[in-house]
């Protein structure tokens, strides 16, 4: 989301959605849309474009990841039937 408030400008954000590999057309559509950045960033269009495998190249920390390594959880799923989340 803040990488859509960075792209203040139509030509910016569709020079970088070009960049990550999005369609001339779809990011033309998304790039002049009238719509704030927040409902934008929130199109499976953008959320291919900006995965979070992209956004941990960019040197990014999981907020999930965190808070599992905060907890203890060691990423082994358990066999029991609990609403703990598994990481």
């Amino acid at each position: 989301m803040c990488y859509g408030k960075q792209w203040r400008w139509p030509r910016t954000k569709i020079k970088n959605l070009l960049a990550l590999g999005i369609s001339l057309k779809s990011a033309i559509q998304h790039g002049v849309s009238s719509k704030s950045y927040w409902q934008m960033f929130r199109t499976p269009v953008i959320n291919q474009a900006i995965s979070n495998v992209w956004l941990q190249e960019q040197g990014l920390l999981s907020v999930k990841d965190l808070w599992c390594k905060a907890q203890g959880y060691t990423g082994r799923k358990r066999k029991t039937l609990s609403s703990e989340p598994t990481c």
